[in-house]
């Protein structure tokens, strides 16, 4: 009896070790940064490639690590409480259950999960062949996982698309986020420019477009001493050209490429054709994920696109930097004009111009106001107001007032916004 309890120790505590494997693969491989992986990749390093690839199919691997860690520590509670039962009988399984709850929760998670959030890349490198292994044994078992949890969803519960990831740990990233923002270890920046990361699937390219009323736009058919003066004035570098009339887009036009073009031509403008050296316009339509243009961006190595509705409209134009704004917030150079539009008052309000984007406001003051309803501040009261205010109304909602203050036909160009206490 005694040599059958060792033994059965001897496997629950490798049971253990194997469960503390699989906690701290799980913290290291998702703490790992991938710009660090990426470099040693290109230095050569094959742990660092397996550590990519894992990383590239992250519903697999954390699927194999979660059946993993259960199934070990399942097995490793099994074999303690039928060793406590022999030894003190039915009272054994108390004693398993508050043995093995703190042996698991300090063996088995807080401590190996601590070890690989110090060392991520170097616990990383370590266990990614074993991890791959794992992975490619598991992984049928986790497919058939994620269909049976989709089948099961169809006949009792909402219907999960094939598209969404069941294990995703998306929406734990951003919780994670802002539980460290409420605790002080990530600072208001750095949270913002986490969360504009996340954000990127979720927003679309009108979201953040500049909507054509607000375009800088040249008519091609004017003389070249006009197009180069308005070039010169503008604080853009690329400047969409129209013919006919200001919806109709015929080309973008670079300042470098004019500038140059007028150089060559020994400052003779009539022999500068602005059209002949404006780039064929680009269009994209405005359902397009953020992601997925910034990702089109730099594969096509270019900054400006025009965007259209599902009519082929014009709706604005988006750049590179705008997507690059969501993440790092506002980015000014020495020749941009400082427009931020929203002022903090004396009494504790804001005063916001109504083209403040809704998602703008609430980074720079820390608000949760909807950003799913209108794209801008001014949006947002005409969507819950169900008409366009005059100046003086008020209304009250989502915990604010909103305050007219001005108007200018249709649109409203100034609000004053106060925040409520609640009760």
């Amino acid at each position: 009896m005694t040599l059958e309890l060792a033994l059965t120790a001897g496997i629950v505590c490798l049971l253990i070790f194997v469960s503390a494997f699989f906690s701290g693969s799980e913290t290291a491989l998702t703490a790992a940064s991938r710009a660090r992986m990426h470099a040693l990749e290109q230095d050569g390093s094959n742990r660092a490639s397996l550590v990519a690839r894992l990383l590239g199919d992250p519903e697999s691997l954390i699927g194999a690590i979660l059946l993993g860690n259960n199934l070990v520590n399942i097995l490793a509670s099994a074999l303690a409480t039928s060793a406590f039962l022999s030894v003190f009988g039915e009272t054994g399984v108390v004693y398993a259950t508050l043995t093995m709850t703190a042996v698991i929760f300090i063996f088995g998670e807080v401590m190996p999960k601590t070890y690989a959030i110090t060392n991520p890349e170097r616990a990383a490198l370590f266990v990614a062949p074993i991890v791959r292994l794992l992975v490619a044994l598991l992984g049928p078992v986790t497919k058939g996982v994620q269909i049976l949890v989709r089948f099961l969803f169809r006949l009792f519960g909402p219907r999960i698309s094939q598209n969404i990831a069941v294990l995703s740990a998306h929406e734990e990233l951003r919780g994670a986020i802002e539980l460290h923002h409420m605790e002080g270890g990530v600072v208001k920046t750095d949270r913002d420019m986490l969360g504009g990361v996340l954000d990127l699937t979720d927003l679309e390219v009108e979201d953040v477009m500049i909507h054509r009323t607000n375009m800088h736009a040249i008519n091609a058919d004017d003389s070249p001493e006009e197009i180069v003066d308005q070039v010169l004035k503008s604080t853009h570098t690329r400047l969409p050209l129209w013919q006919g009339e200001p919806e109709n887009i015929v080309g973008v036009l670079h300042a470098k490429n004019l500038l140059q073009a007028l150089h060559d031509a020994g400052g003779d403008f009539s022999k500068l054709d602005p059209m002949a050296i404006a780039a064929p316009p680009w269009f994209v339509p405005e359902a397009t994920s953020l992601r997925r243009q910034l990702n089109a961006f730099l594969r096509r190595k270019e900054h400006f696109a025009l965007v259209v509705d599902e009519y082929g409209e014009v709706q604005g134009l988006v750049t590179l930097e705008d997507i690059l704004e969501e993440i790092v917030g506002q980015i000014a150079d020495e020749h941009d004009e400082l427009e931020i539009g929203i002022r903090s008052l004396p009494d504790g309000s804001v005063q916001a111009d109504g083209s403040v984007p809704t998602r703008d406001l609430n980074r720079a003051m820390d608000w949760d106001l909807p950003e799913d309803e209108a794209t801008t501040v001014a949006g947002l009261v005409i969507h819950k107001a169900q008409t366009i205010p005059q100046p003086g109304q008020a209304f009250t909602f989502e915990g604010f007032r909103f305050e007219v203050m001005r108007r200018h036909r249709n649109r409203i160009t100034a609000l004053k916004i106060t925040k409520l206490e609640t009760a």
